[in-house]
């Protein structure tokens, strides 16, 4: 379950057909913003029902999957003094229960096949969702009702201490990371003692450990009732089949008392500076404002006014301070409304090496200019296409974080109505410079809150005592015993026939139609990758990757910003192991302008000297950063442990700090000369327009790119790894002060990466690829000393390597280490799949698969993974059959020939004075190093 301390504007839509411009009226202008917004809706019907659940239903046929999103109308604002933290503890005790349902929730969305399945907490709201094959809609409805409506009689002391533990270590890991501890200071000095917010949803160590088991239960009756409630349906069902269904599963519960959120003024601003310490790579400048709400109507200035400022890639911030000036190496500003009110945030990492005052200086002289003379009307253009570009791209998800159901809930739970959302697009596109400026002078003219962090150690965290005396626990009800409906027929997955063409110069388009929304995905796929550096290289292909959008043609870094804003369009760029690869992401009514400017960054990049030294001291910043973190350290150190420091999967993060402050010019061009080449490439697209439409147009921009004369194309050489121990070492890295530690244990395995690996990875799922593994299971769920723990094989060309992640509490290191080994021991010796876990995780992955592959993103990712492995255009169709076909003496033997209990290279990143007196006792050579 996760936080979500910003609730942003995600929105999504449906009949889009208008945009879908045919390629022969396509010409080299954007379309026009009006065009986009009017069009972009998502149809729906709202009802409610007699206890006063309200229902919005949207209908969308495109997948055999149905989104169910329940929004509850309580979040941390309501929360009394001394209570903290219960809004988000209760939805980890939604998980693991009702009357009817008594295990883990997680099981039965398991067997259902349900994806994108979460809850989060904010501010304002507690929300639960899931996507579900159409067959299980009963089921998931039933399920969800059963947790609304008689839940009490499944709740359990020992359910809460567990669950508690559980949010108190997901608080650990947000602390643990450097900056982690600045939203406390934020909200507790932008916001008075005593305002709805005052604190963070995760609440206090102290607040949690008090919770008891009548608190928790009072919580539920207050918060938890039908009439407090949103339930939105979206997919593959409409308002006639959706009614009596759901007056089937929720009609009998009970109105409750309908939570009427606080009304919550935007207080005078503070002024006040705080200084902090933490293990950061450089200062960062924070500066934060109150300001009004998502339903205010200065919100859209002051979100689009943000965007200008210091959101787009263009911003005026980052022009100013990270492209010309160098005084930075990011920055950003934005808007973040709630309901009630919102933050309005500056924030910039000074440039090592310049005086932070210089810094803070500049900022105060351009946000005074910008107020002074406000936006233009083709920043606010490009700032508004980009929500609006971005609102398109998500419509195709029916559930999910962000997608239809999303909007639905929000618009309905917050403003009443259901298609807020649309009300948002207009006034985006009405918005004029001087309703940015008289919003900017309105509420940021004031003092902010300024918090400096610096590089240092960061206080000891206060950890907590353990639960209080439990005062008043409450009898739970009897349970109520409803019938369990059963599922219907799953639909197959059908996923979208490849068509293939060829350029004149040999390149290879790969081609998938998706219809629903009119939107272009694509990728430029290179044979390069982090495995083309060479080992003292670390990090030159990231370099070259990320430079190539930073000046190409006659167009500067900014002006390739400016008219991907303009288009609605994202250009990026990126390495894998094995690949390194451009994509676009552009609205089909503007594919022709947005292909002119993919071709100008693909072929034609300047790599300026000046714009190298930028993209560098943002790498070394970054680098630099990955050191203190102890999720960014585990990253850089664990690969050369594993395959050894020469060999080219031995990837440290985003390279080596020496190796990039040596690159030149010369050597970037050399990396994209020998590599980011026509004879190296290959295209993959997913779109609603044609094969037919889009070949001539690749042909026009790419068909005529020729190999630089006279460079030989790169090649790459593959060492052997090193042999996998036979006993276990325990490297040991020193991060002063962690309330957590991060344990990873890894190792090469021989597995084949182009063979099949089903069993292999059906395997890895029990011990730990899903919620439900027995890993995870153990430590988070049965001991509670970890937010989350996973296991994975991480698949490429040339070999497969194998780890396991653990965050856990400090105190708990050595235990935690003694159970994962416990746990790999069993399932590799006497305690293999069960046939509960080979029954679960066969239903789950063939009962996922159409909701798996519900977007254009999904299909284009499985295209590039079947291209690499060498896997036939049918393979996830085929994924059915292979996974209906498993045994458990097949899993069994597949994973004890890809695992070696003995075989792990053991990494631990906490803090060393609580640590490794733990790890003394274990009985494993430890040996303490430093990040690299």
């Amino acid at each position: 379950m996760r936080d979500s301390v910003r609730l942003p504007l995600l929105l999504a839509g449906a009949s889009l057909a208008a945009l879908a411009t045919p390629a022969s009226a396509q010409g080299q202008g954007a379309a026009p913003l009006p065009t986009l917004v009017k069009d972009v809706k998502i149809p729906n019907q709202t009802f409610k029902l007699q206890n006063g659940l309200t229902v919005v239903v949207h209908e969308d046929r495109k997948a055999p999957v149905v989104a169910v999103s329940v929004w509850y109308n309580v979040g941390s604002k309501d929360e009394p003094t001394g209570k903290t933290g219960f809004a988000h503890l209760f939805e980890h005790l939604m998980f693991n229960g009702s009357e009817n349902l008594p295990d883990d929730y997680f099981k039965y969305t398991t067997q259902i096949g349900a994806t994108d399945l979460n809850g989060t907490t904010s501010f304002d709201r507690t929300n639960y969702f899931q996507t579900v094959p159409k067959a299980a809609l009963d089921k998931a409805l039933f399920m969800e009702s059963d947790r609304m409506g008689y839940l009490l009689g499944a709740v359990t002391q020992a359910k809460l201490d567990n669950q508690r533990g559980v949010v108190q270590n997901e608080k650990r890991q947000g602390d643990n990371r450097p900056g982690g501890l600045i939203q406390y200071e934020i909200f507790s000095n932008l916001f008075p003692a005593g305002h709805p917010y005052h604190h963070t949803p995760i609440g206090s160590m102290a607040d949690l450990d008090a919770a008891s088991l009548a608190d928790v239960q009072k919580w539920f009756i207050d918060n938890y009732a039908p009439n407090n409630a949103v339930l939105v349906l979206a997919g593959d069902i409409n308002a006639a089949e959706a009614r009596p269904l759901v007056q089937k599963y929720f009609g009998a519960i009970k109105r409750g008392p309908v939570n009427t959120p606080a009304m919550a003024s935007v207080p005078p601003a503070s002024g006040k500076t705080i200084v902090m310490k933490d293990r950061v790579p450089a200062v960062v400048l924070t500066r934060t404002w109150a300001i009004p709400g998502m339903l205010d109507k200065q919100t859209a200035a002051l979100e689009l006014g943000g965007s200008v400022l210091g959101g787009l890639a263009s911003s005026r911030l980052d022009n100013a301070l990270v492209r010309n000036e160098k005084l930075a190496v990011s920055v950003s500003a934005s808007a973040s409304p709630q309901h009630r009110v919102g933050l309005f945030q500056v924030q910039a990492t000074v440039r090592p090496g310049v005086e932070p005052a210089q810094v803070e200086k500049r900022l105060d002289e351009l946000m005074a200019d910008f107020i002074a003379k406000g936006p233009t009307r083709a920043e606010l253009s490009r700032a508004a296409t980009q929500e609006v570009a971005g609102t398109i791209k998500g419509l195709e998800q029916v559930g999910g974080f962000g997608g239809k159901a999303v909007a639905l809930a929000q618009g309905q739970l917050y403003a009443n109505d259901p298609n807020f959302f649309r009300k948002q697009l207009d006034e985006y596109a009405r918005v004029t410079p001087a309703q940015v400026q008289a919003a900017f002078r309105q509420y940021l003219t004031a003092a902010p809150l300024k918090i400096r962090l610096e590089p240092g150690e960061r206080p000891a965290p206060i950890e907590p005592k353990g639960p209080t005396a439990q005062k008043g626990v409450g009898t739970p009800p009897p349970p109520t015993k409803r019938d369990v409906p059963p599922v219907g027929e799953f639909a197959a997955l059908d996923f979208p026939t490849i068509q293939r063409a060829t350029l004149s110069n040999g390149i290879r388009v790969n081609y998938a139609q998706r219809t629903a929304v009119p939107v272009t995905t694509m990728a430029l796929s290179f044979d390069a990758g982090q495995a083309a550096e060479a080992a003292n290289q670390r990090g030159l292909a990231g370099l070259a990757m990320g430079l190539l959008d930073e000046g190409a043609g006659n167009l500067t870094s900014q002006q390739i910003a400016e008219r991907q804003e303009e288009l609605g369009a994202s250009i990026g760029t990126g390495s894998s192991l094995d690949r390194s690869t451009v994509t676009l992401s552009a609205l089909s009514a503007n594919l022709a302008p947005s292909l002119d400017l993919l071709e100008t960054v693909v072929e034609q990049p300047t790599y300026a000297p000046a714009e190298l030294e930028r993209v560098r001291a943002q790498t070394l910043t970054g680098i630099a950063a990955q050191q203190r973190d102890p999720n960014g350290i585990a990253a850089r150190i664990i690969p050369s442990l594993v395959w050894g420091a020469n060999h080219p999967y031995a990837i440290v993060g985003s390279g080596s700090a020496d190796a990039v402050k040596g690159f030149t010019r010369n050597d970037i061009v050399g990396f994209q000369q020998a590599w980011l080449r026509p004879d190296n490439a290959e295209i993959f697209v997913v779109s609603n327009l044609p094969l037919s439409q889009l070949t001539p147009q690749l042909e026009r921009r790419f068909g005529t790119w020729a190999a630089p004369a006279g460079v030989a194309k790169g090649t790459k050489k593959f060492i052997a790894a090193p042999a996998r121990p036979t006993s276990p070492t325990i490297y040991l890295v020193n991060v002063p002060s962690a309330p957590q530690s991060v344990i990873v244990a890894a190792q090469s395995t021989g597995v084949d990466p182009r063979g099949d690996i089903i069993a292999t990875q059906a395997g890895n799922e029990v011990l730990g690829g899903n919620f439900l593994s027995r890993i995870n299971t153990d430590l988070r769920e049965t001991k509670g000393w970890s937010y989350g723990v996973r296991s994975s094989f991480d698949v490429a060309r040339e070999g497969v390597g194998y780890a396991i992640t653990a965050p856990v509490q400090a105190d708990r290191t050595g235990d935690s280490i003694t159970a994962l080994n416990s746990q790999v021991t069993d399932l590799l010796g006497g305690k293999g799949v069960t046939e509960d876990e080979l029954a679960r995780l066969v239903s789950n992955n063939v009962n996922t698969l159409p909701g798996r592959f519900e977007t254009s993103s999904a299909v284009l990712g499985a295209m590039m993974s079947n291209s690499l492995l060498g896997r036939p255009d049918d393979y996830q169709e085929q994924l059915a059959t292979r996974y209906r076909a498993l045994n458990q003496g097949g899993i069994d033997t597949a994973l004890r020939q890809s695992i070696d209990p003995k075989g792990f290279t053991w990494l631990v990143v906490g803090d060393a004075a609580k640590v490794k007196p733990q790890l003394d006792k274990l009985g494993y050579p430890v040996q303490v190093i430093e990040p690299k």
